[in-house]
């Protein structure tokens, strides 16, 4: 089962959120505590997403692959437009599933719209298809997430948030598991809810933690800029609980975008 893909819609999430909120630093007075830039997530959705003409790559993988002694990884390309102050962000990411063969591809979509100060709803859809082949299901969900307001929650030195969360639910992957967990005597079926949290530690990472409805992730997520253009890092442990797969492993995502 390539549960990879999961880690690879990371780097998608971790881009969205700093152009995001990069975007909105321009517009919104500075009372509004924005989002900061590091990643919010290891393995599940954020509400913001890319927007206002917004290219990104990545790249992301998991070592070993669940129920498997091998890595496994992904690579996504994509771009945001659209204004999600005034009416929606689009987001479109195109993901190459199996990195060693570049023979299966997936597209995934993320509206988005900002509802308030640091506050924002997405709703999207992954791993649509677009070549034969794959173990891939569609999987839709909704999402809310917000950057807290409150001054002992706010850096002094860059007016971000420090403490963000989202709470979402979604369909297949937020919930179905994997033959070979029903296999392993793990059940059917998670909590089709998911969450995650970050907070902003020494003013230079994120530590992150989810639930993606089947297991407890967790991690450190990080964003560098060299002249203008974002590096955007996250490492991790997935499958921290039995809930689901046969024990932890690493996962990551690496990537990087432009506006134009």
């Amino acid at each position: 089962m390539k549960r990879f893909r999961y880690f690879t819609n990371a780097a998608v999430a971790i881009l969205a959120v700093m152009f995001a909120s990069a975007a909105s630093a321009a517009e919104l007075p500075s009372p509004s505590y924005l989002p900061n830039y590091h990643g919010k997530s290891v393995t599940t959705p954020v509400a913001w997403g890319a927007s206002d003409n917004v290219v990104f790559m990545g790249i992301g993988g998991t070592t070993p692959a669940p129920y498997t002694d091998k890595a496994d990884g992904a690579a996504v390309f994509g771009f945001g437009v659209g204004d999600p102050q005034k009416n929606v962000g689009l987001q479109v990411a195109f993901v190459s599933v199996d990195i060693s063969e570049w023979k299966e591809y997936s597209l995934g979509l993320h509206l988005s719209r900002e509802i308030g100060k640091a506050m924002g709803i997405g709703i999207g859809v992954e791993s649509i298809m677009l070549t034969d082949g794959g173990d891939a299901t569609e999987s839709y969900y909704v999402v809310y997430s917000q950057g807290i307001q409150s001054d002992t929650f706010v850096n002094p030195k860059t007016g971000k948030s420090k403490l963000h969360y989202s709470v979402g639910v979604g369909t297949n992957r937020f919930g179905e598991k994997s033959p070979m967990d029903v296999a392993s005597g793990k059940g059917k079926y998670g909590t089709y809810v998911f969450t995650n949290v970050a907070y902003e530690v020494a003013d230079s990472f994120n530590l992150v933690a989810d639930w993606n409805g089947l297991n407890l992730n967790a991690g450190i997520a990080k964003t560098v800029i060299f002249s203008g253009i974002p590096i955007v890092t996250t490492i991790g442990v997935a499958d921290l609980t039995e809930n689901s797969g046969d024990g932890p492993r690493m996962v990551f995502a690496l990537g990087t975008g432009y506006k134009l």
